[in-house]
């Protein structure tokens, strides 16, 4: 199956091995990238002492950069949304990592369930603000450092075609509301996704798919659980 991914280039790379691993011939087309504020994140790690809440491995890849600044902070509590920035988080060094299985909310709760206060939040925009609905809700304290933003990638005419022109992908995989509303966005792309193609748009959470338009509502599947894995056993 051709399955088109839409993931950021460091991430989609990795999405791409396990799709060829399953049999499926995977088709990139990085609609965000990072560009990353490492010094953001020093300046705010340096100012704080508490547990530390990422909810996305993009996180990790900023506090990455920071070499011996981020040795000092590798004892200190870490609260991940998914196993897989979990994992990313314990490789770089990180001591006591603690993972919740579904969104910003599910993080709220494992905080509160570990009565963590005074976190810092190593976010990036634009996002989703569940994790901090969920943790005033709770009377958590927190703070942010926004240390990441994901910048909008055009594609060109000739990347389009080029995508179409091995045949349309059976499956799109889309994992963010914004990178769903960018790929909606461009005509180009809209136009190559018919009511009647039957392509369909498996899409990492409810909010995910609330970017799908109302003509295509039909073709889209939602993963029983926001997570990668989830969302490939739909293929």
């Amino acid at each position: 199956m051709r399955v088109l991914v839409t993931r950021p280039a460091h991430s989609a790379t990795r999405t791409a091995q396990r799709l060829r691993e399953m049999g499926h011939e995977p088709v990139l087309l990085p609609l965000r990238q990072p560009l990353h504020d490492s010094a953001g994140a020093a300046t705010a790690l340096a100012a704080t002492n508490g547990p530390i809440a990422v909810t996305s491995a993009e996180a990790v890849r900023v506090v990455s950069a920071l070499g011996e600044q981020l040795r000092p902070h590798l004892a200190r509590p870490l609260f991940a949304v998914g196993e897989a920035t979990a994992k990313e988080a314990q490789s770089l060094g990180f001591q006591s990592v603690a993972a919740s299985s579904g969104n910003g909310r599910d993080l709220a709760d494992l905080v509160a369930a570990q009565r963590a206060d005074g976190l810092l939040y190593l976010a990036g925009t634009p996002r989703a603000e569940t994790f901090e609905a969920g943790l005033h809700e709770r009377g958590i304290r927190f703070s942010i450092a926004e240390c990441y933003r994901m910048q909008p990638v055009a594609p060109s005419p000739a990347e389009i075609d080029a995508i179409f022109a091995g045949g349309p992908p059976q499956a799109v995989l889309f994992y963010s509301r914004q990178t769903a509303d960018d790929f909606f966005n461009v005509a180009e792309l809209r136009s190559a996704l018919p009511e009647e193609s039957g392509i369909r748009l498996l899409c990492l959470s409810e909010a995910v798919a609330e970017a799908i338009p109302v003509a295509l509502k039909k073709n889209a599947v939602i993963a029983p659980m926001p997570d990668e894995k989830s969302l490939l056993s739909l293929l």
